[in-house]
């Protein structure tokens, strides 16, 4: 389900929350949600106010999430508006934004509408979990002897 997240709605949420002890930054949020979209095997676009910094190439190599700036003319709200109303597939939308208009919006296509407050309280809970992976069986037992005489022949020390 493709995510369509409103960028400042969000930091002000987290900002709220009072969690983390110094705010972080645009950047900082997309590398979380990029971390956190990865998990979920997803992908997802932000939208920000604004032009955004002179400087994007933060915002470079940040996989799973597009990074969208509303620029000068518009706001991210409009941005995201047009995006769900576009959309060919909205059932399959999840809109995140506390903003109650972007939530209507997002209703009345049939996507699925995410205050900003919860949506990051998921992702931390998700993120947060420990993930377990099953060792494989050949690490423990080791390696066989016929395949140890191949890998001494192959860096040539043969026994």
């Amino acid at each position: 389900m493709p995510v369509i997240i409103d960028g400042h709605n969000l930091l002000h949420s987290i900002q709220q929350t009072g969690e983390d002890s110094e705010p972080i930054s645009g950047i900082q949020l997309c590398r979380i949600l990029s971390g956190y979209l990865k998990l979920i095997d997803e992908n997802g676009e932000i939208v920000f106010d604004g032009t955004g910094p002179r400087d994007k190439s933060g915002f470079d190599n940040i996989s799973n999430l597009e990074v969208f700036f509303a620029g000068l003319g518009s706001d991210a709200d409009t941005v995201i508006e047009d995006k769900i109303k576009v959309s060919t597939a909205p059932r399959r939308l999840t809109v995140v934004s506390s903003d109650r208009r972007l939530r209507d919006t997002a209703r009345a296509r049939k996507a699925t509408a995410v205050k900003s407050e919860i949506f990051w309280n998921n992702l931390r809970k998700q993120l947060s979990r420990k993930k377990t992976f099953k060792e494989p069986t050949a690490k423990r037992r080791g390696l066989t002897e016929s395949e140890t005489k191949q890998w001494l022949e192959f860096f040539g020390l043969e026994q």
